[in-house]
């Protein structure tokens, strides 16, 4: 060994002595060199690619050569409303909005949760946060204050009429009703608690429970006008409220077997009474101003009650002024909530999938097709064919409809069936207004533009 290393320096070198072990290798080099680029980007200091970042954010489109424009959104959407020329996007911890023609985005705000009361330029934006007391009210467009509340621990939102709740003492509430940009109140009302803790916005009452169709957001109709009359669930009672005078007309306590809703203008008495097996379904409809009974009909499960047992622990199906019933024989039906009419009977085998005040979609016994039947006088207006368990809702605007093979949402002129949109797409709708649908998949959203239709059918 010594005679080697003699050698070595002899010739005019040296060796020196190191510790074998692995160095960094190509994993290591790699890791590193990503690391300091990382940090150069984030720094400002150097960006080596300045289009990777343009190609992650960029956006797929979500909805074809039908969408006007698409943005991304700051979150998830809870909720997605079209008031006036904004589109407002309710998320977790904020609100945002972006303009209605363009997608442009017009301004964002903190906030936990948010509703939108009026419509078209009477329309504003409510938004609070949990456990804090008040509300602002909102211009949609420019998100100035209107107007501020410091008190109100729930509010409910009409396109008409806006409702809030002051409560000092759990039994000492006192509700406000507003004009959506009033800045006055229009009455006041004392009920003795709402219900427990701060509820934030549209807090359940009791009316009606509408058909759900995956897809398709519950409140894709936005804002309803607010009904004549509205029950408050309080310590086990209910409250009836006229909404014009703001006067309290019933407070009444449910019997054993009954369960109170108030719909179209009438309080109504559901009784499910369990004989041999069997729930026995009764219904009637009281005028609470006049303090009697107008109507009644019996044998029409609303679906109230559960699968097993009579308990009644679910608001009727129905939506805005009407419900849906199934007879004895398994037939469906429609029912006029002011007076109990009959508005439409369905043959054995057919399914009502949507309902508002003026038609019914009804899918065929064959599951081929669906129509949609007039109220009143039954007429059919139109057939389409549809998927086995069509997935579909009907709005003021338009009627529409998720398919699932292939992927679409597609919408159609309520009274007439003239397509209005059709789209390849896994989206869901979010909004439907007057002239168009917003449309959305995780971040993205994007409006989709209605054709004229004739006002007159």
């Amino acid at each position: 060994m010594r005679a080697r290393r003699d050698a070595a320096v002899r010739a005019g070198g040296y060796r020196v002595p190191v510790v074998k072990g692995r160095g960094l290798g190509k994993p290591g080099w790699l890791l590193l060199g990503l690391v300091t680029v990382v940090v150069l980007s984030v720094s400002g200091v150097w960006n080596p690619f300045p289009g990777v970042w343009d190609w992650v954010n960029r956006s797929a489109p979500i909805g074809g050569p039908g969408v006007v424009w698409q943005q991304r959104v700051g979150g998830t959407p809870r909720s997605v409303t079209i008031a006036g020329e904004a589109v407002v996007v309710e998320q977790r911890t904020r609100v945002e909005a972006v303009r209605l023609g363009d997608g442009t985005p017009l301004w964002k705000r903190k906030a936990d949760w948010s509703a939108v009361a009026g419509a078209g330029q009477d329309a504003v934006v409510v938004v609070g946060k949990l456990l804090t007391r008040g509300y602002e009210v909102l211009d949609p467009v420019t998100g100035a204050t209107r107007r501020r509340d410091t008190d109100a621990v729930a509010v409910w939102t009409w396109q008409n009429l806006l409702i809030d709740a002051r409560c000092p003492a759990p039994t000492d509430c006192t509700l406000h009703a507003w004009d959506p940009r009033g800045d006055t109140p229009l009455w006041t009302a004392y009920l003795p608690g709402v219900q427990s803790g701060l509820l934030g916005d549209n807090p359940g009452l009791l009316d009606t429970r509408r058909i759900e169709a995956v897809r398709i957001d519950n409140g894709v109709s936005g804002p309803e006008p607010v009904p004549g009359l509205l029950g408050f669930p309080v310590d086990g009672r209910v409250h009836v409220l006229d909404t014009a005078t703001g006067r309290v007309l019933v407070d009444i306590e449910p019997g054993r077997d009954e369960r109170l809703s108030v719909v179209g203008g009438r309080m109504l008495r559901l009784t499910a009474r369990s004989e041999e097996g069997n729930c026995l379904y009764t219904v009637s409809g009281w005028d609470p101003l006049l303090g009697k009974e107008t109507w009644q009909r019996a044998g029409v499960n609303f679906g109230t009650a559960d699968a097993i047992g009579c308990a009644q622990r679910r608001d009727p199906l129905g939506a805005r002024s009407v419900l849906i019933g199934v007879s004895p024989d398994g037939r469906q039906a429609v029912l006029d909530a002011y007076d109990g009419r009959l508005l439409l009977v369905t043959d054995l085998g057919t399914k009502i999938v949507a309902v508002d005040d003026r038609y019914a979609l009804v899918r065929a016994a064959d599951q081929r097709s669906v129509s949609v039947r007039e109220l009143g006088g039954g007429e059919t207006r139109w057939t389409r064919p549809a998927e086995k368990e069509p997935r579909a809702t009907l709005t003021p605007s338009a009627a529409i409809f998720a398919e699932r093979e292939p992927s679409r949402l597609v919408a159609l002129d309520p009274a007439t069936g003239t397509e209005l949109a059709n789209l390849r797409t896994a989206a869901n709708a979010l909004a439907v207004g007057a002239n168009g649908m917003v449309i959305g998949e995780g971040r993205q959203i994007g409006y989709v533009s209605f054709p004229p239709i004739d006002p007159t059918g």
